[in-house]
């Protein structure tokens, strides 16, 4: 362990490309969701062609063994600070467990306070709530939905800066086109600009526009997953097509480059955040999304910035997430300037073909429910403790434990020591209530909510659900919040109402406090997704939800529980639930 501080600590001082008075470069990062090593044509899939892809790597920097964490937010956590995730306190994908620390540094922070102008377009999956949200976390310009998963691709419901609106078309064609509308902006400043996109395809539900799945529907794959047994051949050609659909949007960011005249000066990366979400190929290496082995962790990364980066290279040593944040900072010349040391390298070295005499040899640990595995150069020792030779083996299929038992024993004491100097730092446990009032906006979703009586969530996974089945006055909801700001506080709900249940009544209360309002509109649209989706899901189908105002709440400062009841329901049953909307008056006092 001490050889891997010393290692960071030794590249951390590498001279930086950039030059005192220089022009700022541009950045823009592009993360893909659940799309594997081997979903692109560069890396040898002959199923599908992403040559907007293939050329923004053959234009720039190809590393040939780049990790990331088993799973969406953790990933993003180590992207966003330079650290490994346990140390941010991100323990889950959803229900506040994907929540990153508010004593964590971002890169957004890093890049905003060096003057550029910062924005995210797509999935944020690091918290929602003020001051979790991205535009509390360095971002000033958001879009997209902070999440882990969403329901419905088309026409989605998403937010821009704390706004409910409706999206416009297919969701990845929507962000681009936002990002792409930022970066003119910026670029029209005279502005250095940080554009981050997160997509989030090729991540389940499987919707993809007729174009790209036209192509697809009925296509003979010529390569199969390792265990091609398991393989659902439908759900690889639809996640397929979303990647042909990505290599689309992809291409649409670097022609705006071109046409703005900035793409010499913009630093473009892109990759993903975990292995495939199923048993497709995948370049023959073990383990998917969720799995610390090799094909659960390996991403795809490239770089290109034209005639700084000489295209058409290639980066051999190993590499991580959480060496993005210093090497983007170091290219830019930007101080990464923290309270707390980093676990990630500046690559720039590497990157930029400096003559280094001897790269010094490094362990990447990944960690997901916990198991840890750790990777070097040549070998992976396994959550297991078994070691493989990744050279010789990269499906893991023989373990070499044995034959090199010093090597084994040293990388077995390295995840201990991991285990307890860095895993130690996650407290799953910890008490962390939703904040309310953090910005000028709160959202609380039935994702963070808390069923009691009847009350059924549309779906196991929380994070794009809702309640149904509210039939009884004793049937309530509850939050478990902290306000961080006193006052009053406007509330807009989310329901569906069949007509025949109008009259029931809604009360949100937090200690002495209430509001509450009578349902005299009917809102009672047709589930949706069902539609557009190529495979049937696993997710919760979606409905049109419609605001409606239940007044005005005092709250005082605090860890309280509110709570959302039906204390009169004259129908069948009461409202199905998405989301409170909670706004503070701003003449509001304590």
């Amino acid at each position: 362990m001490m050889k891997h501080l010393l290692f960071a600590i030794l590249v951390s001082c590498a001279l930086v490309p950039f030059t005192e008075g220089a022009e700022k470069p541009n950045i823009v990062m592009i993360l893909t969701d659940d799309q594997g090593w081997g979903d692109l044509s560069i890396n040898g899939n002959r199923n599908l062609s992403t040559p907007r892809i293939d050329r923004l790597a053959n234009e720039g920097v190809r590393f040939e063994q780049f990790y990331v964490c088993p799973v969406c937010s953790p990933t993003r956590a180590e992207m966003l600070t330079g650290r490994y995730h346990v140390r941010g306190g991100v323990f889950s994908t959803s229900a506040g467990g994907e929540r990153l620390d508010l004593d964590e540094r971002t890169i957004g922070q890093v890049f905003q306070d060096a003057g550029y102008a910062t924005g995210a377009f797509g999935k944020w999956h690091n918290g929602m709530q003020h001051p979790y949200h991205p535009n509390a976390r360095g971002f000033a310009e958001f879009y997209g939905f902070c999440s882990g998963h969403w329901g419905n691709y088309f026409d989605a419901m998403l937010e821009h800066n704390g706004e409910i609106v409706t999206g416009n078309g297919f969701i990845i064609d929507d962000l681009t086109d936002k990002a792409m509308q930022f970066i003119d902006n910026q670029t029209a400043a005279g502005k250095p600009f940080f554009a981050y996109l997160p997509y989030n395809t090729p991540h389940s539900p499987m919707q993809v526009p007729d174009k790209y799945w036209a192509k697809f529907a009925e296509a003979e794959l010529p390569q199969r997953g390792t265990n091609a047994a398991k393989e659902d051949l439908a759900h690889t050609r639809a996640a397929l097509a979303m990647c042909e659909n990505i290599d689309w949007n992809v291409g649409r960011v670097l022609d705006k480059l071109d046409a703005l005249g900035v793409a010499e000066n913009t630093i473009v990366v892109y990759f993903s955040d975990n292995g495939p979400n199923g048993d497709r190929w995948n370049g023959g290496m073990k383990g998917r999304k969720g799995s610390t082995d090799e094909g659960g962790v390996r991403s795809p990364l490239f770089v290109r910035w034209p005639n700084r980066i000489a295209a058409n290279s290639s980066v051999k040593q190993i590499a991580g997430a959480i060496d993005l944040l210093p090497t983007l900072a170091s290219l830019a010349g930007v101080a990464t300037t923290g309270t707390k040391p980093l676990d990630g390298v500046d690559l720039a070295p590497l990157l930029l073909q400096q003559k280094i005499k001897a790269w010094p040899q490094r362990m990447i640990f990944s960690h997901w429910n916990k198991k840890v595995s750790v990777r070097t150069q040549r070998f992976r020792l396994d959550a297991g403790g078994e070691l493989y030779d990744m050279d010789d083996d990269p499906g893991q299929l023989q373990p070499v434990s044995t034959a090199n038992a010093t090597e084994t024993t040293l990388l077995r004491k390295a995840v201990a020591a991991w285990k307890r100097d860095v895993l130690s730092e996650l407290k799953p446990d910890e008490h962390r209530p939703f904040p309310v009032g953090g910005g000028e906006t709160t959202q609380l979703p039935a994702r963070d909510a808390v069923a009691h009586g009847n009350l059924k969530r549309s779906n196991k996974f929380p994070n794009c659900s809702y309640f149904t089945d509210w039939v009884s006055t004793e049937d309530s909801l509850s939050f478990d919040v902290e306000v961080l700001a006193a006052g009053d506080y406007t509330v807009d709900i989310y329901y569906t109402c069949a007509e025949k249940n109008l009259g029931c009544k809604v009360e949100l209360s937090s200690g002495a406090s209430a509001t509450s309002a009578t349902v005299t509109t009917a809102n009672d649209p047709p589930v949706r997704g069902a539609e557009h989706d190529r495979v049937q899901r696993q997710e919760s189908y979606v409905r049109t939800f419609k605001p409606m105002s239940l007044g005005a709440i005092r709250l005082s400062t605090g860890k309280q529980m509110m709570h959302l009841k039906a204390p009169e329901i004259p129908g069948e049953a009461a409202i199905e639930f998405r989301m409170l909307m909670l706004r503070r008056t701003p003449t509001s006092q304590p």
